[in-house]
Order: C-alpha cells, then sequence, then structure tokens
C-alpha cells in the first residue's frame, strides 16, 4: 500500500494513472467486448399485406375481401456467406399483396458485434478477406440495425437490378461480416 502512494505522489504517476484509465474507458466503448457474451435474437414473422381493403365495420367481412392475407411473392434471394465473423442464414426480397417491399433474414447466425448494420449494396459478393471491405464502397442503402431474423423495409424507388447484394456490416470498423448476391426469381 505504500508504495502505491508514494507512486501516486509523484506527478507522472498520476498522470499515468488518468491516462490508462482514459485509455480503458475508450477501448471499452469501441470494442465492446461484453457483446461476445450478449447474444440477441428477433424472430419477426413474415409480412403479410392484405390483398383488399377490410371492411368499416370489422364485424362485418366485406364484399369480397379474403379472411387470409395474400402471400409474399419472393423476387430475390440468396444464402449468406462468412466474411470477418462465421455468418450463417438466408436473405429474401419479398413484394407483399400491396406493392412494397421488404428484406428478410432467416436463420440467421453471426457474431454480435458493435454497430452492425444491414446494407443492400451494388458490390459483388467476393469470398474470403477480399470480401471484406467493399460493400460501402459503392451505391448502398442501410436498412437498419441488425436484430435477427428481421423484415427491414425497402425504399420504393430502391431498383433491384443494381442493387444485387445484402451485407451484414460492421459501421464501427467497416468491415462485412458476412453478405449474400441476391439472385432473381
Amino acid at each position: 500500500m505504500g508504495r502505491i502512494r508514494k507512486w501516486l505522489g509523484r506527478p507522472w504517476g498520476v498522470a499515468t494513472l488518468v491516462v490508462g484509465l482514459a485509455v480503458a474507458a475508450v477501448g471499452l466503448y469501441w470494442f465492446q467486448p461484453w457483446k461476445l457474451w450478449v447474444d440477441e435474437t428477433v424472430k419477426d414473422a413474415i409480412p403479410t399485406a392484405s390483398g383488399t381493403p377490410g371492411p368499416a365495420d370489422p364485424a362485418e367481412p366485406a364484399a369480397g375481401a379474403t379472411t387470409t392475407p395474400a402471400t409474399p411473392q419472393t423476387l430475390a434471394s440468396g444464402d449468406l456467406i462468412s466474411h470477418e465473423h462465421r455468418t450463417r442464414g438466408s436473405v429474401k426480397v419479398l413484394q407483399l399483396a400491396d406493392g412494397t417491399r421488404t428484406l428478410r433474414l432467416e436463420n440467421l447466425d453471426t457474431s454480435n458485434g458493435p454497430d452492425l448494420r444491414v446494407l443492400i449494396t451494388d458490390a459483388a459478393v467476393k469470398d474470403g478477406t477480399a470480401g471484406w471491405r467493399v460493400f460501402d464502397d459503392g451505391k448502398y442503402v442501410s436498412l437498419g440495425k441488425l436484430k435477427g431474423d428481421q423484415n427491414y423495409a425497402l425504399p420504393a424507388d430502391l431498383d433491384l437490378k443494381q442493387y444485387t447484394s445484402v451485407s451484414i456490416w460492421c459501421d464501427r470498423f467497416d468491415v462485412s461480416f458476412g453478405a449474400a448476391a441476391l439472385a432473381r426469381t
């Protein structure tokens, strides 16, 4: 105990302690190591949209109304490959009966990390380290934070001929955890 007091009694001792604590705080914030042990899972239902508007009085069905929602049409799909972290699952672009489009992640299994996003991009999916950093080089749209098997609304004006891949993107370190090429169906 006496050694510590003697060491802290010197001007460089206090400065070293303050700098060390600041470096530790920044490192914890930046790398968020506790996310290695935290497993977050979200399982959204497959989206649906009613093909016919419902009745004014929900107790009485409208003439010609369907009681079951229309099944979404798959416009494109692909399987995720691993990049920086082991990643598995599939991606689908669905068109709902009302014409809106949704990107859906299914059976997603990847590492947790700081500031993970879902990007739809124009980049080609490449295996290995060659594909780790390409998804923010060209055109891309961030669809939101990654949560799991989830639905992400696509902008109405998004051209699926130009946006041909999806990446699970770590915005903090500008690296892809995994990606999928979208094949039109």
